[in-house]
């Protein structure tokens, strides 16, 4: 169990190949997640790690172990397997380590419709059945394994969610970084009127250029020069799994997940007045303002796939953000999709017809630390001892424990939450100037190393 405790995260299976994720270990959740799902027939898809070859197969063969039947959609970005799992109404298993680097795999679970299977939808039960050894192969029937290509039909439900006839030749640079986007971007922006160059389009697990890890600016460096050398318009970097973007604007400054939030939400409210937006936690305080100046009901959730996608189910949302850049779209079964969010934020520039660098402006309100890892000893200690020290030191402060502690003084708020996996504390700060942020980063940062008071 301690083994499976290394790969059995909060919201997927993932590890370095082979001393913790290998062909066995797969095998066994193929079996103990086709016994879950309890249907006739499991897609399995998987990013261009080379060990995602030998994993999959091995995943398919417990799969149809258990007499049920394998579709396997091969090369897929997970949004790809996540509109599969939609459209054809099955469960389904995708091979990816995401941004990880080359060394790692992993095995992201959903149920028919695209419905996630995390830890407490069924993730903790697969694990104890491979635990136990069980379920072993059944009597009778074994499944089969079928091909089905479903990249043509993604391709064309990403278009759908944008008028087509209100695009503009856009100069687009897109930063693949040998992810799935190479596959599956060309084929999105095929016959849609953008230029579009994509830098390190050669599908290649070991990431020969740069980790696919768009979240670290240093990733983002090639995507800037390429934008700034060409005079594109916009540049967007997608990680390797391709669920989520990342966008530069034309003068190569980033723009946050918040911002990229608030602006999809704006357009999502044009077309559905008065709807619910998810947002979580940690975005700016500018993403639930500017949802409701456009007439939409904002709703905070948790940090997780797992939380927004259970939320929009319960209150009918069109769309949600999380600041890590994950976009989730109803009519996309409420998955994310980068490629969606890309293509929504081209259709707002066109329209308008200004550069990004003037369109993001009334979107960015605050100024963020972004996320700020510290490795301590008992992260529940330190939120503890953080959270009695500003109850005593600024009882005029509200405090929430939705996901951590998030502490709001009106004009600056900061959340701090422990990692899944790590000993770790993720501190997230924002507040009205820079000096502000830094200032009362240096504040928080002390409090915490201070120890409880």
């Amino acid at each position: 169990m301690a083994a499976l405790d290394e790969v059995f995260k909060a919201y997927d299976i993932r590890g370095t190949v082979p001393d913790q994720l290998d062909a066995n270990l797969c095998r066994a959740v193929g079996a103990a997640f086709a016994r879950f799902a309890g249907t006739g027939s499991v897609l399995v898809g998987r990013d261009m790690r080379p060990s995602g070859v030998e994993l999959s197969r091995a995943f398919a063969e417990g799969v149809t172990s258990q007499g049920v039947d394998v579709v396997d959609i091969g090369l897929a970005s997970t949004d790809m397997m996540y509109f599969a799992s939609g459209k054809l109404d099955a469960p389904g298993a995708m091979f990816t380590a995401s941004h990880n680097p080359a060394a790692y795999n992993g095995i992201k679970l959903c149920l028919a419709g695209a419905r996630p299977v995390g830890e407490d939808t069924g993730l903790a039960e697969i694990k104890a059945a491979v635990a136990t050894g069980e379920p072993g192969p059944v009597d009778g029937r074994r499944g089969t394994v079928t091909s089905h290509d479903v990249l043509d039909g993604f391709a064309g439900h990403v278009r759908s969610f944008v008028e087509v006839s209100t695009l503009r030749p856009l100069r687009v640079v897109a930063d693949v970084a040998n992810g799935m986007g190479g596959l599956v971007v060309p084929r999105v922006f095929a016959g849609l009127p953008f230029r579009l160059e994509l830098l390190y389009p050669e599908l290649d697990g070991s990431f020969p250029n740069h980790p696919a890890d768009p979240i670290q600016p240093e990733n983002l460096k090639d995507l800037q020069a390429r934008v700034t050398d060409t005079g594109a318009d916009v540049g967007l970097a997608f990680d390797g799994d391709a669920d989520r973007v990342f966008l530069v604007d034309e003068r190569a400054q980033p723009l946050s997940g918040s911002t990229v939030t608030a602006m999809v939400a704006t357009v999502m409210l044009e077309r559905h007045p008065g709807a619910t937006i998810i947002h979580n936690l940690i975005c700016s305080k500018a993403v639930p303002e500017i949802v409701r100046e456009h007439g939409g009901v904002p709703v905070c959730t948790r940090v997780g796939h797992s939380f927004i996608k259970a939320v929009m189910a319960e209150t009918g949302a069109v769309f949600g953000g999380e600041h890590s850049a994950h976009y989730y779209f109803r009519d996309n079964y409420r998955a994310d999709s980068g490629s969606i969010a890309a293509l929504v934020v081209l259709e707002l520039m066109s329209r308008e017809g200004r550069p990004l660098s003037e369109l993001r402006r009334p979107f960015e309100r605050y100024a963020s630390s972004g996320e700020i890892n510290t490795r301590v000893p008992d992260p529940q200690a330190v939120i503890e001892g953080v959270a009695r020290h500003y109850a005593a030191a600024h009882p005029e402060a509200t405090q929430s424990r939705m996901d951590g502690l998030t502490v709001d003084f009106g004009d600056w708020w900061f959340n701090l939450r422990p990692s899944n996996t790590e000993p770790l504390l993720r501190l997230n700060l924002e507040a009205r100037t820079a000096a502000e942020c830094d200032a009362r980063v240096q504040e928080v940062m002390a409090v915490m190393t201070g120890g409880p008071n």
